[in-house]
């Protein structure tokens, strides 16, 4: 008999973010498949007896590829476990989740997406950055900077579209997105600003404008990962920011 398959958003990186349905799924795990970007204080959530797999990608680290996790979790489903994908931020946001859904689909595995709250909100709202404001916002749209195997992505078409554009994974090529948008046609004055480990206590934010912003990142040491927001409403962080990292990893309540 089939085991079921959980996606799991596990959040931006406050192990409290995630979902009240992600913690339910969690408590009754036999296996557990973990992102780097999961918090770890996650784990303690499952019981004590399931397996904990680390199927995270890191630059120059690949432990498990991308077809290798889809046939690790049709294998354990297929064994009858209750098997729990943790991701971060959101499944179906730049996480692959779709991939590993059509995997299972196409192998006949019962399967749920739980979403979990993204970076593409969180790191902002964090930072005292909201995507929308009366007379500064009323649109957004949210990119990759980088593609499969590395790539750069074209910013071209989305650069001027919107009000706020979100950039997700930009803190690597930060230099190179801001100088494209630029070229795109966005002001080189616009207010702009990068986020990274969001809502964790290493959070940083640096906030400058659009031409400045790599250069005030770099001093600051910024590295991934990191969340790229332009547009007016940035202006917003200095009147409504109100995040103050805390020293320690906050924890949740662990099952025995």
């Amino acid at each position: 008999m089939s085991g079921t398959v959980y996606l799991v958003g596990a959040g931006p990186g406050d192990p409290r973010l995630l979902t009240l349905r992600g913690a339910e799924v969690l408590r009754q795990a036999d296996v557990v498949v973990y992102d780097r970007l999961a918090p770890t204080a996650l784990l303690d959530l499952a019981p004590v007896r399931a397996e904990r797999i680390d199927a995270g990608k890191a630059s120059g680290r690949c432990p498990v590829g991308q077809e290798d996790i889809n046939h690790l979790l049709v294998d354990r489903a297929r064994a009858g476990k209750i098997v729990v994908r943790l991701k971060g931020g959101d499944p179906f946001v730049f996480g692959r989740g779709g991939e590993e859904a059509s995997a299972l689909a196409e192998a006949g595995i019962p399967f749920e997406v739980v979403p979990g709250v993204t970076s593409v909100v969180a790191a902002p709202a964090y930072a005292g950055i909201p995507l929308t404001h009366r007379g500064l916002g009323t649109s957004f749209a949210v990119v990759t900077a980088s593609l499969a195997g590395g790539a750069s992505n074209d910013l071209r078409r989305m650069a001027t579209a919107v009000d706020t554009l979100v950039v997700l994974m930009a803190a690597g090529r930060l230099a190179d997105v801001c100088r494209s948008l630029v070229h795109a046609g966005r002001s080189p004055q616009e207010p702009a600003a990068v986020v990274s480990w969001a809502t964790t206590s290493s959070q940083q934010s640096v906030i400058s404008t659009l031409a400045d912003l790599p250069d005030a990142a770099a001093a600051a040491n910024i590295g991934p990962p990191a969340t790229l927001v332009v547009g007016p409403v940035v202006t917003l962080a200095h009147q409504i920011g109100w995040f103050e990292p805390e020293a320690g990893e906050p924890q949740v309540e662990a099952v025995r």
